[in-house]
């Protein structure tokens, strides 16, 4: 919707009741989300995200003003009555979600709730790095993540790695860091590519300690050569450190 002001946004108007209207409201976001739809940007992102076909083509930016805009009203209401017809409307609940301003027992409860409905790497990681809050409650996320890292589902565990990701590389956490991704045992291609970019991320950081698990680790192929993919593509390491990189590729 080329047109809307969110500033001028009166969601309040549409004020949401549990226990009745709840459907009449939802219809309101949805229509929302359907005119905000760019048919250019659905093309695109369609071909970023395979076997997802529930596209509207809504950008980022226009998603997280709105998610900003019903995180100041009745989201409790939304988050349980919003449907998951649209890739856009599961996006904008997890990004509701990131805006609340609740204790942290209660985000982690909504945050649990959420996480089945993660099915694709965008949805996935637009909603880590929606969950800002988790700056000030480290030990709490750290403690709460590690049951999906040893999970079965694949977005499960990529939720757990892409927190890593975002919030925990630091001098307190990559000793255990390293020695989690190195025992994720998982085929999924998310996954895979999920700690890959993980080591890559450590090796930027803390580059002794990486090398030092890259020369000994358990990581199968494929997820060993893209991490040093993934390293050689970062500017932020030596053309020197990348030869030495490059020459440790698994033939």
């Amino acid at each position: 919707m080329k047109n809307i002001h969110f500033h001028n946004l009166n969601i309040e108007k549409y004020d949401i009741d549990e226990n009745s209207g709840a459907n009449k409201n939802m219809n309101f976001y949805k229509e929302i989300l359907i005119s905000m739809g760019d048919k250019e940007y659905k093309k695109f992102s369609s071909s970023l995200i395979p076997n997802i076909n529930n596209i509207l083509g809504v950008r980022l930016p226009m998603l997280r003003k709105l998610a900003k805009e019903i995180s100041k009203n009745d989201w409790k209401a939304f988050i349980k009555n919003c449907d998951n017809e649209y890739f856009e409307e599961v996006m904008l609940q997890g990004m509701v979600i990131g805006y609340i301003k609740v204790d942290v027992k209660e985000t982690l409860h909504y945050i649990s709730e959420f996480i089945p409905k993660i099915d694709n790497w965008s949805i996935c990681d637009s909603f880590c790095i929606s969950l800002k809050f988790t700056k000030d409650n480290m030990s709490e996320v750290w403690r709460f993540i590690q049951k999906f890292l040893v999970s079965d589902e694949e977005y499960e565990i990529r939720f757990g790695v892409v927190m890593i990701i975002d919030y925990f590389i630091n001098e307190i956490y990559i000793d255990e860091i390293l020695n989690l991704l190195d025992k994720i045992k998982h085929s999924g291609y998310y996954v895979k590519m999920a700690v890959a970019w993980a080591i890559s991320i450590c090796y930027t950081k803390f580059p002794e300690k990486t090398m030092t698990y890259l020369k000994n680790n358990n990581l199968d192929e494929f997820t060993f050569n893209k991490s040093l993919q993934k390293i050689l593509d970062s500017l932020q390491v030596d053309k020197s450190d990348k030869v030495v990189i490059k020459n440790m590729k698994r033939k």
